[in-house]
């Protein structure tokens, strides 16, 4: 944090009432009152505590596997990274490592927490932890998707070909993409 940054005052939340419990997600109104005196209502779309993963899969230095699935909110056929949610009590590594076995039937040796982000913080209590799995090897688990999942290789030195496709548009895959890059760069550079 700069000098010139002021360290905001959370507000005070006044009350919570539950809207709707999905079973996924619920939705929840927040009576907030910030520092200045103003208060406002709020609703949210809360996830769990644990959160999601993302996960990056490379069965070679210069290679990515995506998957190709079916997005409901979207109503289409989209190219992603493997992702799922973190089940209460499973360790955050543990569970990128079971979502690349039930999605690309390949478990990792390696598994690199890279960072987590969050879509729409105004809105969504939800977090995506972004991994990369390295030293991958064959194992297939069981998964609960509805059809089987296509697996689609990547070469690494083709990203702005896979930027540029209508069906690759997903933020957090996105956003992961470029963090592994750097990641990798870094890994690369002497000290």
């Amino acid at each position: 944090m700069s000098k010139n940054e002021k360290v905001a005052k959370h507000p005070v939340i006044s009350s919570r009432r539950p809207l709707a419990n999905t079973g996924i997600f619920r939705i929840e109104e927040m009576n907030l009152e910030f520092s200045n005196g103003q208060t406002r209502c709020y609703q949210r779309i809360v996830g769990s505590n644990e959160g999601a993963v993302l996960v990056v899969p490379m069965p070679d230095p210069q290679t990515l596997l995506l998957i190709r699935e079916y997005s409901a909110g979207m109503e289409r056929y989209d190219l992603a990274f493997p992702k799922g949610r973190v089940e209460f009590g499973e360790d955050l590594l543990d569970a990128a490592n079971r979502e690349i076995q039930e999605e690309v039937g390949y478990g990792a040796h390696r598994l690199d927490k890279i960072s987590s982000v969050t879509v729409a913080p105004g809105y969504l209590y939800h977090s995506t932890h972004i991994v990369l799995a390295r030293d991958l090897y064959n194992q297939r688990l069981p998964g609960d998707e509805p059809e089987p999942i296509e697996v689609v290789r990547w070469r690494l030195a083709d990203l702005e070909d896979l930027l540029h496709r209508e069906d690759f548009n997903e933020a957090r895959s996105i956003a992961a993409l470029f963090m592994i890059r750097e990641w990798l760069e870094k890994e690369q550079k002497p000290l």
